[in-house]
């Protein structure tokens, strides 16, 4: 069967309800000394890193439980992920991503980091800093100058040529001082080909522009972007 080139975002043949895709208990791990939180399906096809925005810390405590950032877009549907068959690491604004990626990776690959809000930021970082994932995901992201934000994936990373396979989620609406809309074209002309966007629409948007609740934490259409940035089609 021919496949697009973006299907394998997360791995060939990546479907809801696939066959041994039930989730175990989510547990605490340690990775780089910084405690992260895991749920690994009993026979994962793909594995995802999610990087949460805001401050970034989660407050995992000693079971696989989660005491902060709670209703960050991420951090709320999390279990979504195990549930299409992915080992899913929620980490900490302390884990080092490329230690994060090589346990990832003996767990199952392809793996892909998820990023949010300033988790796009985290997760340039990670990469600068050497981590190397099999694709990226940013969404609601500090992408470029034009974002917002004089602080950017674009400025952290300077040169595309270290981006992997790279999809942008981003709603219409959003209204964000730091991701504007208008921050999307000018990273996606400068990925130089490692980029493409994947525009949304719809929800509630409540409160602070920049909160979940808003169009910028996609309030509303959990499903939708857990069904794109996981591939399924």
């Amino acid at each position: 069967m021919k496949r697009h080139p973006w299907i394998g975002l997360l791995g060939a043949a990546m479907f809801v309800g696939l066959a041994g895709g039930s989730a175990v208990a989510d547990e605490t791990v340690s990775i780089g000394g910084s405690r992260a939180v895991l749920i690994k399906p009993n026979a994962p096809r793909a594995s995802v890193i999610l990087m949460p925005g805001g401050d970034g810390r989660i407050g995992a405590g000693d079971h696989g439980d989660i005491h902060a950032l709670a209703f960050n877009q991420l951090v709320r549907t999390r279990r979504a992920y195990a549930a299409r068959g992915l080992a899913v690491l929620v980490v900490d604004a302390g884990t080092p991503l490329d230690a994060a990626v090589q346990y990832m990776a003996a767990i199952k690959r392809p793996v892909t980091v998820i990023g949010t809000s300033r988790g796009t930021l985290r997760a340039a970082e990670g990469i600068a800093r050497g981590a190397r994932p099999d694709a990226l995901v940013l969404t609601s992201g500090f992408l470029s100058a034009e974002s917002g934000s004089g602080q950017n994936v674009m400025s952290i990373l300077g040169s595309p040529a270290s981006l992997p396979r790279t999809l942008v989620i981003h709603h219409r609406q959003d209204s964000c001082r730091s991701t504007l809309p208008a921050g999307v074209e000018p990273f996606i002309k400068w990925s130089a080909g490692r980029a493409r966007v994947r525009w949304v629409s719809g929800g509630v948007s409540e409160g602070d522009p920049c909160e979940a609740r808003a169009y910028h934490g996609f309030n509303g259409i959990d499903g939708q972007i857990v069904g794109i940035a996981a591939g399924v089609r």
